[in-house]
C-alpha cells in the first residue's frame, strides 16, 4: 500500500511540477492510519467519496474550460474565494493553483472557505454550496450530489 501511494505522489510531482518530492510524500498514509485518527469529519469524508473517491490525482469536468482538480474537485475560482478570505483575514498565506493537487492542502482550503462562510449552515447547505457555488443550495442541480452525500454520510456514521 505504502508503495502504491509512494508511486502515486511520484506522478503527482509530474502533474503538479511546482510541488516536491516531500510535500507529496507527506500527505500519503495508509488506511489504517486514516483509521486511527480520532475526529474524522465525516461530512469532508462524505464530500470526498463523491467528488473523487478519494483520488487526489483526480481530474474532472473536463467538458469544461478548466477542469476541477484534485481530492475535493477544486477549481481556480476557489482557490482564488480561499486567497481571498486569507487575505481578508490579514493572513500571509496564499495557495497556487497547483495546491490542489494536494490532499492536505486541499482540506485546508475546504476548512478555510467552510469557517468563513459556513460557521452555523447544515451539512446539507455546505455540501450543496460546495457543489454549486454561493447559492448551491438554492439551485436543484446540487439535489443529486447532496444525495449522493448523504448517502455516504449515512453509512460512514453507522460504521
Amino acid at each position: 500500500m505504502k508503495t502504491l501511494l509512494s508511486i502515486m505522489a511520484l506522478m503527482s510531482a509530474i502533474v503538479a511540477p511546482n510541488a516536491t518530492i516531500n510535500n507529496l510524500c507527506e500527505d500519503t498514509i495508509t488506511i489504517e492510519e486514516y483509521h486511527q485518527i480520532d475526529s474524522v469529519d465525516h461530512l469532508l469524508e462524505s464530500m470526498i467519496l463523491v467528488e473523487s473517491n478519494g483520488d487526489s490525482l483526480a481530474v474532472g469536468d473536463t467538458h469544461m474550460d478548466t477542469p476541477s482538480i484534485g481530492l475535493l474537485q477544486i477549481r481556480r475560482v476557489m482557490v482564488k474565494e480561499v486567497n481571498r478570505i486569507l487575505e481578508k483575514q490579514g493572513s500571509m498565506l496564499r495557495y497556487s493553483y497547483s495546491d490542489r493537487w494536494s490532499a492536505t492542502k486541499s482540506v485546508e482550503m475546504y476548512y478555510i472557505w467552510k469557517e468563513f462562510h459556513h460557521q452555523e449552515s447544515s451539512d446539507e447547505t455546505i455540501a450543496r454550496n460546495w457543489n454549486g457555488g454561493t447559492y448551491g443550495y438554492k439551485k436543484k442541480t446540487t439535489i443529486q450530489y447532496w444525495a449522493k452525500v448523504k448517502n455516504n454520510l449515512n453509512n460512514a456514521q453507522s460504521i
